[in-house]
């Protein structure tokens, strides 16, 4: 039985595994540069705070290793955030928000936590927080860097 569900598992694209591990994903035909701009753009007007871009791609090549071009992106709200890690402290661990912007044999791909996973990751259950529109939030931001 052990070996049936690993084979299951592993026959199935990673695409689908990632979203059902909490990972939401939009597509875009623009090259990085232009969903790059929109990106910083879409989180400034939603009002939240960049914090950092991470470019794992130079940290690849300083590494002596290549990677496609990737950058994390670190950014948040928090007034929303806050009351998360007041509810269970260990949400820090995927705070604040990050959507990942990489280069990929089909195009740019935008990547992001959905909210629900993560609630449900930390045990958020029991506390009221506005997850539905941070998800709808998060799915603007990516909608718009993504050109859509």
């Amino acid at each position: 039985m052990k070996g049936t569900a690993m084979g299951v598992l592993l026959a199935m694209p990673l695409v689908v595994l990632a979203e059902t591990h909490g990972i939401r994903h939009l597509a875009s035909s623009d090259d990085i540069g232009s969903v790059e701009e929109r990106l910083r753009a879409a989180i400034e007007e939603k009002g939240l705070t960049l914090m950092n871009v991470v470019d794992h791609a130079d940290n690849a090549k300083k590494a002596g290793l290549s990677l496609p071009a990737t950058r994390t992106f670190i950014f948040g709200n928090p007034k929303v955030g806050t009351p998360m890690m007041q509810c269970q402290g260990s949400v820090a661990l995927d705070l604040p928000q990050k959507m990942v912007v990489r280069e990929t044999d089909e195009g740019v791909r935008l990547e992001w936590n959905d909210p629900h996973y993560l609630a449900e990751r930390h045990g958020l259950e029991g506390c009221e927080l506005p997850l539905d529109k941070v998800a709808g939030v998060l799915e603007g931001v990516a909608s718009a860097a993504a050109g859509q």
